[in-house]
């Protein structure tokens, strides 16, 4: 009987940026170690075995996928996802 790790909101985002990352360069028809040792390992610095756990862990039910990702419990979740914010034009412009 194995024990069960615990994976925080953190360790789901880092799976799913990881994953993001990988399906973008793998397109490209780089090898599975170059997209590592390019884009991967110079911004979070893990070993390419668990890259390749990471891989794996996102078949994994029990880590959400980025889509289903809850802002709740980050200490700046506008920050979660950038992409989807919206900035009001008229901030910028100088008042009299």
């Amino acid at each position: 009987m194995g024990k069960k790790k615990r994976r925080g909101k953190s360790y789901a985002k880092r799976v799913a940026d990881i994953n993001q990352i990988y399906d973008s360069y793998v397109k490209t028809g780089l090898s599975n170690r170059e997209i590592w040792r390019r884009y991967i390992w110079p911004q979070y610095g893990i070993s390419e075995r668990t890259f390749y756990n990471l891989l794996k862990a996102s078949g994994n039910p029990l880590v959400e996928d980025r889509s289903v990702l809850s802002a709740e419990g980050f200490l700046f979740p506008e920050l979660l996802f950038p992409e989807d914010e919206v900035r009001d034009p008229s901030y910028f412009r100088v008042r009299s």
